[in-house]
């Protein structure tokens, strides 16, 4: 079990905006002149390569209802003529991308998330996997996966999940406590969430996950202790314990939460700590920032053989450096460019109804960006830093390239949070709270000491 304690003058001193470092460069970093012309040199340079693997997510972005917390990019509706539509233009774009990279690449990973994926109706569902099947080589042994809200799921559907081919589903939970559910407007009886799990096992799905928050009003650690001991009794093969960032501003959904009830920051990262404790206290290993997987898992493996990967799907054992995203706000990450679909419903219809490709922005990366790219992933996935981690690539070893950061961590040494050994940087307990400041130290686009209000807090 984790037993590390961590101050209040600490969180206090390192609590502030920060990225979160699903890409290097981040997302505000990338330029809207990137364009279509720009997307189409990546599918050509990818197609360059012979025998790369690719990853695919499908953004499906409907909602029955608007879940008072949510911050994902989703829409919604109750009408299946509009998600016909919508896969009309996902058939569209599956046809504009394949014409440049040519059909049938080898997919070794896809995901489906949202929005709520299993808000397509069954025909929708098929038509969708069958398009994908038809245009690309879905290697059925791969990670084939979606994410799903158990509140509109059934039992036939999950067993058409698992007929088509995906082998992996993840339920979203947030929370079990019924005033906590009543506060974010997710009424989903735990008796539901047991029985659909329940159910994901009897059809022999090979991983199965859960996702739970914490930060949402009238969370304790009374309540909190209440649903991790039943995520614990469930025995998911991984779980995602995903901080609520609070920002109405920006979600206008979000004005329906009522802040009074929001646990203060020392409440909620114990809340963490609290999760932290008990998982891996239950047999679970902490993956990354705020995932948990079985120490069987493959995901486990892969942090104790220092393998673990992270791109926009989330943390994988996959080593594929190119995805490719469809649907509206999808991001691709392919051949060395990062590439953002509108997310607007309507303007990116439009543009492929126009026949165009629908990007709105997107970053070339440049030598050094692919090497403090490969530097902070590794960091925030396997908790070090081989000094000869970027040999291969660049003929030098890190402190040649990164030597000003190194120093610049230097300091966090005194703190406890890792420790300068001869071939490496080690992150120690501490330090993986913390795991985002010491990134921030090798960013190069972050200016030090200006307050970044696009980024979530650190902690």
């Amino acid at each position: 079990m984790n037993t590390t304690t961590v101050s209040r003058e600490l969180l206090d001193r390192y609590n502030k905006p920060g990225p979160r470092y699903t890409s290097y460069p981040t997302v505000p970093v990338w330029s809207a002149n990137f364009g279509e012309e720009d997307y189409r040199q990546a599918l050509r340079d990818f197609a360059a390569q012979p025998d790369a693997k690719l990853s695919i997510y499908v953004h499906l972005p409907f909602c029955a209802e608007r879940c008072h917390y949510c911050g994902c990019n989703a829409t919604v509706t109750k009408k299946d003529s509009v998600v016909d539509a919508y896969l009309d233009r996902v058939e569209r774009e599956l046809q504009l991308v394949t014409s440049i990279l040519g059909i049938r690449q080898q997919v070794v990973q896809m995901h489906w998330g949202g929005g709520t994926p299993n808000f397509l109706n069954t025909a929708q569902t098929e038509r969708l996997f069958g398009l994908i099947a038809q245009f690309f080589d879905l290697d059925r042994t791969g990670e084939i996966s979606l994410e799903v809200d158990p509140r509109i799921g059934s039992r036939q559907q999950f067993e058409v999940f698992k007929a088509l081919g995906f082998n992996r589903i993840s339920l979203g939970v947030q929370d079990i406590d019924p005033q906590v559910q009543q506060a974010i407007g997710r009424i989903q009886p735990e008796i539901l969430t047991r029985s659909l799990y329940a159910h994901c096992r009897e059809l022999g799905f090979e991983s199965v996950n859960l996702d739970i928050v914490y930060g949402l009003p009238y969370q304790s650690e009374r309540t909190f202790e209440r649903t991790l001991q039943a995520i614990i009794e469930l025995g998911p093969d991984r779980l995602a314990c995903f901080s609520y960032a609070h920002v109405p501003w920006v979600k206008a959904n979000q004005k329906r939460i009522d802040e009074t009830a929001l646990p203060s920051p020392y409440e909620k990262f114990d809340l963490f700590q609290m999760a932290v404790d008990m998982l891996t206290g239950a047999g679970y290993d902490w993956i990354g920032m705020d995932h948990f997987a079985k120490r069987n898992d493959e995901m486990a493996l892969a942090v104790r053989e220092k393998r673990l990967h992270r791109n926009f799907m989330g943390y994988t054992t996959q080593s594929s450096p190119h995805m490719i995203a469809f649907g509206m706000s999808g991001i691709s990450d392919l051949a060395g460019h990062f590439v953002q679909n509108n997310a607007r419903l309507g303007d990116y219809q439009k543009t492929l109804d126009a026949g165009r490709l629908p990007v709105v922005r997107g970053h070339h990366l440049s030598n050094d960006d692919k090497v403090r790219r490969k530097v902070i992933t590794h960091l925030m996935c396997n908790l070090e830093l081989p000094y000869n981690l970027i040999e291969a690539e660049t003929g030098r070893r890190v402190p040649e390239v990164l030597g000003a950061e190194l120093e610049r961590l230097r300091p966090f040494e005194a703190e406890g949070f890792l420790l300068f050994e001869p071939e490496r940087l080690q992150v120690t307990t501490l330090g993986r709270f913390f795991i985002r400041n010491l990134c921030m130290e090798l960013d190069a686009y972050l200016e030090p000491n200006t307050d970044r209000p696009l980024f979530s807090k650190t902690i």
